[in-house]
């Protein structure tokens, strides 16, 4: 995309502020609606994602329509110059269609039909389902088509789960046989079905995996997980026809929920114009393992940014870099995590602006006002329960709104990111079905490759997210931790990144496994082996508490120095051709290789044999970062706990810095770059005073 592209086009400017709104809950209240909007005008908000779980106030009883209400708020929402993200409502389907329908219910892994009642219960797989979708979205899509408030098509809600019934073990068959090219040989020998007598016979007897017995084929398994994947794409499919139909200009999305292990998002990029996600994390919640020793209050929230910043650079990268939607979020606290925090002064502000420094163009919430009674009713929400606005959150949320208006030119701006990590859905999913060398949970996929993010994290470098079949053209780092499963074309593409001048960084137990689960024959890390230069013959799993310490060696190419503590994995490995930097410090393997580096054409391939402590990765990423003049969002080094962003247009660059302390900061600023305060209007001096989760947005004239 080009530099600058606001992803609505030229209809709505800047960054838009809103939230899911429910006027459906509170039509036997008519006042409280109108009060809604003279808040959403004091507020700031100009977009509303309206009709989630709205099917039973749309469509009461079969083929009985009732659209009048929808038309009434969408015609508000004009009159105050703001937007509808139209959802179409197969999120929530009502009692009615489960009951006369009870196909359109899903079936569990132990083959037992749900009851009606919940959400996101729908078989994705039910002509009738399809049908019913294709009913309303035709009707929504023709009757709005033209409505100035329509903005972007909001197509279900957080779709997710997956159906074991009969209808849905047809398709998975059909699926497998268009994999296998028909030939069930290829299967059995793909998941190596000679394992306990599991070889097939007939396609008939294929079943997706139950909560017993045919777990222990991997290959089933991660194939169940690629078909949930295909049959969720080939239901929004069905849900997207009439949207395109009658509204091919309106941009279309739905929204994700960060790493969320069910589904691949990544295979959804062709199929969406503008990715959406949903961002809860537990602010000043212990953070957990991996604590750097300082005080737990000024921690936790610096390293959980970390974690976040991270979920927001995944969802841009699904569209390879394109502005996404904050969907929801919340101004205070979330009512089903174990612990209802409430957010601390400012934290609203600081995260809602750390979604926009990694790229959102809007920033919304889950909910605009608090329901009155069910499950979420003591969810956060912009209105609450008293019905003013005279709340501390509702001051916030309007100073938010003020904040956003003077951030206009950031809008459609990009994140220029020098640097790739590999996250891959089905290499997770691999690793969580494998049997060793870990089974007590911290084999930690998503827990590692975040820990490798937080080096450039706290450098202030932009990163984006890439999976194993994705492009690394481009990026002077690629870092690919724990790449387990090696799919056909990756190694390929590392060889051609590395010979061209770039840096490559891969980690113990990679190149074990192909696409299919099934280890490679001839020495790990499988075809990585000669681009990294070593052997991989044995991996040591080490119990809680044990270390190994990990000494770089006098001279070494990195220029590096001092002993580091790994723990949890060890890699025991030959170096072939690889420059030893590091070695083992104890145990029966001492002195053999933990680092290494090989050359590999203009450019080098890391090697990192253990599980190291934060203190390590910051460092080699760091020389890193140096060696190959990666750039920063800024020069100046920060104080601990502050962060550094930066997206960039057509003729500025904005500098986001963020204090996740509850201390105040001083913050030096390169002398010899020229800064405007987005927030302010003024020209800063050498030093940026930041409060307690306080934030700074400047410009750089480029």
């Amino acid at each position: 995309m080009t530099p600058h592209q606001p992803i609505f086009g030229p209809r709505a400017r800047g960054i838009l502020h809103g939230a899911d709104y429910n006027p459906d809950q509170w039509l036997h209240m008519p006042h409280v609606i109108d009060e809604d909007f003279v808040l959403m005008k004091r507020a700031g908000a100009n977009i509303m994602n309206v009709g989630i779980f709205a099917w039973a106030a749309l469509e009461p009883r079969e083929g009985e329509f009732h659209f009048e209400w929808l038309d009434d708020i969408l015609d508000r929402l004009a009159e105050i110059n703001g937007f509808a993200c139209l959802a179409t409502p197969s999120g929530s389907r009502p009692q009615w269609l489960s009951i006369a329908y009870p196909e359109t219910n899903r079936v569990g892994p132990n083959r037992v039909r749900n009851l009606p009642g919940r959400r996101h219960n729908h078989n994705y797989s039910s002509p009738v389902m399809k049908e019913k979708v294709t009913i309303m979205n035709t009707k929504l899509a023709s009757r709005y088509k033209d409505h100035p408030a329509l903005l972007v098509w909001h197509v279900s809600n957080e779709y997710g789960g997956e159906d074991h019934s009969d209808l849905s073990q047809q398709a998975f068959r059909l699926w497998l046989k268009k994999r296998y090219n028909d030939d069930l040989d290829a299967l059995n020998r793909a998941w190596w079905t000679a394992f306990w007598s599991h070889s097939y016979r007939d396609w008939s007897e294929i079943e997706s995996p139950a909560p017993h017995g045919e777990t222990s084929l991997h290959g089933l398994v991660i194939d169940w997980k690629r078909f949930v994947t295909h049959q969720t794409i080939e239901f929004m499919k069905v849900e997207i026809a009439p949207l395109r139909r009658f509204t091919p200009e309106v941009p279309i999305t739905t929204n994700f929920m960060g790493t969320y292990p069910g589904i691949d998002y990544f295979k959804f990029s062709s199929i969406i114009d503008v990715v959406s996600w949903d961002s809860y994390p537990q602010w000043h919640a212990p953070y957990g393992h991996g604590s750097t020793g300082r005080s737990a209050e000024a921690e936790n929230d610096y390293r959980r940014a970390a974690d976040v910043g991270f979920s927001h650079d995944l969802m841009r990268s699904i569209k390879r870099g394109r502005p996404f939607m904050l969907m929801e979020s919340t101004p205070s606290v979330t009512n089903w995590q174990p612990v209802a925090k409430l957010k601390r002064p400012g934290v609203h502000i600081l995260s809602s602006l750390q979604a926009v420094a990694h790229g959102a163009d809007t920033v919304e919430y889950f909910q605009w006002r608090k329901s009155r009674g069910s499950s979420e009713k003591f969810h956060g929400a912009v209105v609450d329960h008293v019905g003013h606005g005279e709340t501390r959150v509702f001051a916030e949320v309007a100073e938010l709104g003020e904040i956003l208006k003077k951030l206009e030119r950031v809008a459609g701006s990009t994140v220029p990111a020098s640097v790739a990590i590999v996250f891959d859905w089905e290499c997770r999913w691999a690793l969580d079905e494998s049997q060793g060398p870990r089974n007590d949970g911290r084999t930690a996929y998503v827990e590692t490759v975040m820990n490798h993010y937080r080096a450039f994290h706290k450098a202030g470098v932009p990163v984006d997210i890439v999976d194993g079949d994705g492009s690394i053209d481009g990026y002077r780092i690629v870092v690919a931790p724990m790449m387990y499963m090696v799919k056909p074309g990756f190694a390929e593409r590392v060889r051609a990144h590395v010979e061209a001048g770039g840096a490559f960084v891969a980690t113990y137990w990679s190149g074990i496994v192909d696409e299919t689960d099934l280890c490679f024959l001839g020495g790990f890390p499988g075809p990585l082996r000669s681009i990294l230069g070593i052997w991989s013959e044995e991996i040591d799993a080490l119990y809680p508490g044990e270390t190994n310490g990990v000494v770089f060696r006098d001279g070494n190419s990195v220029e590096l120095s001092g002993r580091y503590t790994g723990y949890e994995l060890c890699d025991l490995i030959h170096a072939e051709t690889a420059e030893v930097l590091a070695t083992y410090e104890s145990d029966f393997y001492a002195g053999r290789p933990a680092v290494t580096c090989n050359t590999v054409g203009a450019g080098k391939a890391y090697y990192i044999a253990a599980r190291m402590e934060e203190e390590f990765l910051d460092a080699l990423y760091g020389r890193l970062i140096d060696l190959l003049d990666v750039p920063c969002a800024i020069s100046s080094t920060l104080p601990h706990g502050v962060v550094a962003s930066v997206r960039r247009g057509a003729e500025s660059a904005f500098i986001f810095i963020q204090n996740y302390t509850p201390s105040r900061k001083t913050v030096d600023l390169p002398a010899e770059t020229r800064f405007i305060d987005m927030l302010t209007g003024d020209k800063p001096g050498a030093k940026i005073e930041l409060e307690a989760y306080g934030v700074s947005v400047l410009r750089i004239e480029n």
